[in-house]
């Protein structure tokens, strides 16, 4: 079996895929657009106390304050409140005040117009432990099945702690010696230190410590003996990942290596067009069946068909073996599209109970290898199988895909950073095949005004990582994922310049919003861009505006 980790690091954005024999296991995104705080620990502020709810809301110095559930508040509570809570006879009334303050982890990621939510159970994650100081006991992955192994690994861990915290034994503490795992306590003993010593000297709202980057995860969390190879395509990363292996894993470090071919590195592992894949409905399977995967504000369903699978024996044996291979698949698109909260599997009607729990067994076996706690709660009356998947953040979709602006939110297109994205792609292809001077873009004008940034410093960034020239026109009748590319000569390709100065006055429609700088308008004058500093909320009015500077395929300017 090979396992290997492929890393992609581009313009602003890192992606990463756990391969398994060459097949897509897991999927990792990083974007400078977007800001993970779930493991975040905080030293919050209570607002509102709801004893209706039996929760409360906290400020941690966020957009939207965090929602905490009175169970969550377990480690601050006395003895007698304990109790109480035990007999569901306490109210949060009696815990918590407005102003109090809290020492808070989030546990789940603010999505859509709900806010973070927290808790008091902190837990912290190193390589071979998960130190958690509100909690005595000591846990241990069911992963490491050996029972003499467990027995070495929960002695070492009794031995290590001072009796005041809890530790989990996570999987990659198998077969390590003691010395290594004593060195990971300490430094998570230590970590909580720091953070404990730090809520109580701060004197305000403030972050108290912070989850680490995707690189630092991937080596923390993924790499061990079952991993042959970590291929990164940037060389400041792989130096970085050597560092990090240095400290986590210093047997394993040849086994990082650097990526030199000219094909992008995820399409040469035949990861780019399963990750395309990911945004679709549809789902083949290999027999003819199909899945098809609908998510909504309440639930996920997936409903399986056979389409063009017949079968060679009777109708039923179809169905059966349709269900079956769907299992596999279910499984393994629920985890590469973080699918998370409730999920309905709607598979081909199954005459019998026994075939039901054929499928439901073989669903759970595939679940068990999701790190993502899964519940399966079984068959409805419809014959719908039920089941949860814990959500601490939004989706792949949620990340990949905004809302349909032409059809309300019904469907689905790429986001502006998406399709950026696509394009800056598309360029490293073209400019890996043959070195042209210079390219010509044709975009919608809020994908273009992605790529220029608000202040043309994201243009500025493109043609020094591809050393060429980039010119880039705006056209609103082109749909969002639409590009028109030109390669060749500067000379050729270079648009007329507008006749305009800084300091000239005149007066512009502005189109749209700037998707990176709310503040900021976008205007069109025959597909050159301007971005208008001060019109961000003033979209389909025309306005005077004073242009500041003139560049190749831009400017920029303010209201006049």
């Amino acid at each position: 079996m090979s396992r290997q980790i492929i890393i992609n690091s581009e313009y602003r954005e890192r992606r990463a895929a756990l391969l398994n024999n060459n097949s897509l296991e897991d999927l990792f995104f990083e974007r400078d657009t977007y800001h993970k705080i779930a493991g975040n620990i905080y030293r919050g502020r209570v607002q509102d106390v709801l004893p209706g709810m039996q929760a409360a809301f906290v400020d941690i110095g966020i957009a939207r304050n965090a929602f905490i559930h009175l169970n969550d508040l377990y480690p601050i509570l006395n003895s007698e409140q304990k109790k109480k809570l035990s007999k569901k006879e306490l109210n949060v009334k009696h815990v918590l005040q407005p102003g109090q303050w809290l020492m808070v982890q989030v546990v789940k990621e603010p999505m859509g117009s709900k806010g973070a939510k927290v808790t008091c159970k902190i837990s912290i994650p190193g390589r071979f432990f998960v130190y958690i100081p509100s909690d005595n006991k000591i846990g241990i992955s069911r992963r490491i099945n050996d029972d003499d192994e467990r027995g070495r690994l929960k002695s070492i861990a009794q031995d290590l702690k001072d009796g005041k915290e809890g530790l989990i034994i996570r999987t990659n503490a198998r077969d390590e010696s003691y010395s290594k795992l004593q060195n990971d306590y300490n430094f998570l003993s230590g970590t909580w230190k720091r953070i404990r010593n730090d809520f109580f000297q701060k004197n305000d709202i403030d972050i108290l410590y912070q989850e680490e980057d995707l690189l630092k995860n991937l080596i923390r969390d993924y790499l061990d003996e079952n991993i042959d190879r970590v291929v990164v395509d940037d060389k400041k990363d792989y130096q970085r990942l050597i560092d990090l292996t240095s400290i986590f894993a210093p047997d394993l470090k040849n086994r990082i290596a650097l990526y030199q071919r000219n094909i992008p590195i995820l399409a040469a592992y035949n990861i780019e067009k399963e990750i395309e894949s990911l945004l679709q409905r549809k789902v083949w399977l290999k027999s003819g069946g199909y899945l098809v995967i609908d998510q909504t504000e309440a639930l996920v369903s997936i409903d399986i068909n056979t389409g063009k699978f017949t079968g060679k024996k009777n109708l039923q044996d179809t169905i059966v073996k349709t269900n079956k291979e769907a299992v596999a698949e279910i499984a393994r698109q629920i985890k590469l599209r973080d699918i998370g909260g409730i999920i309905i599997i709607d598979f081909i009607d199954m005459n019998n109970q026994s075939d039901q729990q054929s499928v439901t067994d073989l669903l759970a076996n595939e679940l068990a290898k999701d790190r993502t706690k899964t519940s399966i709660l079984g068959f409805t009356q419809l014959g719908l199988l039920e089941m949860t998947r814990k959500k601490v953040r939004e989706g792949f979709g949620s990340l990949m895909q905004k809302d349909c602006p032409v059809c309300g939110g019904t469907g689905k297109v790429l986001s502006e950073s998406t399709v950026a994205m696509k394009v800056i792609r598309k360029i490293d292809e073209i400019t890996s095949r043959k070195k042209y001077p210079a390219v010509s873009l044709e975009l919608h004008p809020e994908v273009a005004a992605v790529l220029i940034g608000a202040g043309g410093e994201k243009l500025q960034e493109l043609e020094d990582k591809f050393g060429i020239d980039i010119f880039i026109s705006g056209n609103a009748e082109l749909k969002y994922e639409d590009m028109v590319i030109e390669k060749g000569s500067k000379e050729d390709l270079q648009p007329e310049i507008l006749d305009l100065d800084a300091g000239d006055r005149i007066t512009v429609k502005i189109e749209d919003q700037h998707a990176s700088n709310e503040n900021a308008g976008i205007a069109r004058i025959d597909g050159y861009i301007i971005i208008v500093n001060g019109a961000g909320n003033m979209v389909e009015n025309e306005v005077e505006i004073i242009i500041d500077d003139m560049h190749r395929t831009y400017a920029r300017a303010h209201l006049a």
